[in-house]
């Protein structure tokens, strides 16, 4: 048989690298293919067939360059600062929560506790334990932030009375909210309900809103705050812009300071409200997201495309919205961060995953971009070397790379963004996310932060509804006459 070939023969292996490492031992050239079966959901059929329908969509290509070509061209400014029930249109007894949709029979204990906190800041109840007989009765409608175009952090609750960052899309035209961040520890979002939380909500919808306001609407004229080109810099500053904001908050309050000092507000209140946001390295956080929102929503509803445009969890449940699928939410069961604590918590403390925050991932930051800020690893564990190799993994299930988002350690390479969901379901490699840890039990507060990934089950899911979607593959032409 040997004189049959040409050449030397050449081996190619996959899978285990056993086989390829024997080989390589007796000096035997080899190939090493970097292979792994297709992810599939439990109790689903095996996802190929729909795979290679959806690989085969004559659409995927061009919309999936339409959709990213959208996301990368989004712009955001900062253009306002006012209460939710003005901005969104929220009706008393309507509260939103982060997430996909969820009942508060299955909410979780974070989710739990901000829903009683919010409840006694709006009034509706005079205690936590009177909140909660009401929410089990079903006194408030839930809804989740992302279909009013916003998001929240963590439990991500927002009420009426509570005041929201508004930003502008100048390229597509959107608009998008997030709550003002609260700090951390003991506040709201990590489920936290105690008389400190529901007064420093309190005097954020008091002052801290109504200053803001007066200080963004004097940069209106302009524009308003360029919230994007902060999040490019911060980005060369040593910010991810999920867990690490320290660069991003110092330069948002650059931004509004003279205002805030020069204004007609008194100087205690303008004084407090410097300091609070001075010390709150993650104030510029609930600006980021909604950034991270208006991209991600300038790239929906693309006919064929198979780029994610929302990861969001509520506690109990992560979930991924698909552009070639509408507002279709794919869910499974949130996976629990694994980290670092504060004090003496530890794993049994933690909540499963939650919040709206992973739309920085979503839009190619966060966990997407730990090679530019290597010093994360120190806030949710690690090492520099598993940063590095993150993000340059990501690279492999994305199909763009931004270039408005460089990464100076990789030779200012943009971060990799758009995420492709039958890139996932091929490679077995999952979205890296960084994120805090809420406390399993309400009222707890933060436990600490850590890394995560969606559950697997979500990504086949998405394929087979994209698979139904295409259209039918064409039938081989029949053979010729006479062949």
């Amino acid at each position: 048989m040997s004189r049959l070939l040409d050449g030397e023969p050449t081996v190619v292996t996959a899978g285990v690298a056993l086989f390829e490492e024997a080989l390589a031992a007796q000096a035997v050239p080899v190939v090493p293919v970097d292979w792994r079966p297709p992810l599939d959901a439990p109790g689903s059929p095996p996802v190929e067939d729909a795979l290679a329908r959806v690989l085969a969509d004559p659409r995927r290509r061009d919309a999936n360059a339409t959709a990213v070509s959208r996301m990368l061209a989004a712009g955001a400014r900062l253009v306002d600062v006012r209460p939710a029930g003005e901005a969104l249109g929220l009706e008393p007894g309507t509260f939103l929560h982060a997430g996909p949709p969820i009942n508060w029979e299955r909410a979780s204990g974070p989710m739990r506790g901000a829903l009683r906190g919010a409840m006694v800041f709006e009034g509706l109840a005079a205690s936590p334990e009177e909140a909660e007989r009401l929410l089990a009765a079903g006194a408030v409608r839930l809804e989740p932030c992302h279909h009013r175009s916003a998001v929240g952090p963590m439990a991500g609750v927002v009420s009426p009375s509570m005041w929201v960052f508004e930003l502008e899309d100048p390229a597509n035209g959107g608009r998008a909210w997030c709550s003002l961040n609260e700090g951390l520890g003991k506040v709201l979002r990590y489920g936290a309900y105690g008389p400190e939380v529901i007064e420093r909500l309190r005097w954020m919808s008091a002052v801290l809103g109504p200053l803001l306001r007066h200080a963004v609407a004097a940069t209106r004229d302009a524009g308003g705050v360029d919230v994007k080109a902060i999040v490019a810099q911060m980005l060369q500053m040593g910010d991810e812009g999920h867990n690490r904001n320290r660069a991003g908050t110092l330069m948002l309050l650059r931004e509004l300071l003279p205002t805030m000092i020069d204004s007609p507000f008194p100087q205690a209140d303008v004084a407090r409200a410097v300091a609070f946001v001075a010390g709150n390295d993650h104030f510029f956080l609930n600006l980021g997201m909604p950034a991270c929102k208006l991209a991600t929503d300038a790239a929906r509803d693309v006919p064929g495309s198979t780029v994610v445009v929302a990861m969001a969890r509520n506690g109990t449940d992560f979930g991924i919205q698909v552009s070639g699928t509408g507002d279709r939410w794919f869910t499974g069961p949130a996976n629990t961060p694994e980290g670092l604590f504060l004090g003496d918590y530890g794993p049994d403390d933690a909540n499963p995953d939650i919040g709206d925050s992973a739309i920085t991932e979503t839009a190619g930051i966060g966990g997407f971009a730990m090679a530019a800020a290597p010093a994360i690893v120190r806030f949710v564990g690690g090492d520099v070397p598993f940063a590095l190799a993150t993000t340059r993994r990501m690279y492999e299930i994305t199909v763009a790379e931004n270039p408005a988002f460089a990464v100076p350690v990789l030779e200012f390479r943009g971060t990799p963004t758009g995420i492709d969901v039958t890139a996932v379901v091929r490679t077995g490699i999952l979205p890296q996310i960084n994120t805090g840890m809420a406390g399993r039990v309400a009222g707890t507060g933060q436990v600490g932060a850590g890394l995560v990934t969606p559950p697997e089950s979500v990504f086949p899911a998405a394929v087979e509804a994209l698979a139904e979607l295409a259209p039918p593959l064409a039938e081989p032409a029949p053979p010729a006459a006479g062949i």
